[in-house]
Formats: C-alpha cells, structure tokens, sequence
C-alpha cells in the first residue's frame, strides 16, 4: 500500500530543507498533536546514516523512539529512508 500526502510551505525550498533535517528544528515541530512532544532528535544526513526521534506524551504517560536510516539524500531535493520494513519517500518542489 502506498499513501501519498502532499503539502504547500510558503517558505524557500532551502528553509523547509533545514527545518526538516535539522535536530534543533525537528523538536519543536513533530509532534502528532498537541498532546505530543519531541524531547530529543538526532540525524546524521547521509545515505547509509541514521535518524532518530524521541516521542513522548506531555503527560508522561507513553513515548517511542522514530528511528529509521537515510536511503538516498539529495540536499534541498529528496529524502529516502527505511524504518523497520517500511520506507519513505519525501520531495522538497520548490514552486
């Protein structure tokens, strides 16, 4: 099954790029709602590297960890990355 989400920033490709792949930007905007935080993220931006984000309640009730490894990274154009059996594809158009 593929799913497919498509969503318009009114921002230079470049700006989205880094607030997507960057740890220090990555905790303050994922999180599923408002429920939700992300209290630590790392990412080491090459094919072959890993990523890794720390969910957690607000509440303290429950967090996971999002890992996964880059697949293919094409800076400001495309993202590939596997989690368990399970891969993504992300595309920065600039428009």
């Amino acid at each position: 099954m593929n799913i497919s989400v498509e969503v318009s920033i009114a921002a230079p490709v470049e700006k989205v790029w880094n607030a997507y792949t960057s740890p220090a930007h990555i905790i303050h905007w994922n999180a599923a709602s408002d429920d939700w935080h992300t209290t630590a993220s790392m990412v080491d931006l090459q094919v072959g590297g890993s990523f890794s984000s720390r969910m957690e309640a607000k509440d303290g009730s429950f967090g996971f960890d999002f890992a996964g490894t880059y697949t293919a990274v094409e800076p400001c154009r495309l993202l590939e990355y596997s989690f368990g059996e399970r891969s993504a594809t992300v595309q920065f158009l600039q428009q």
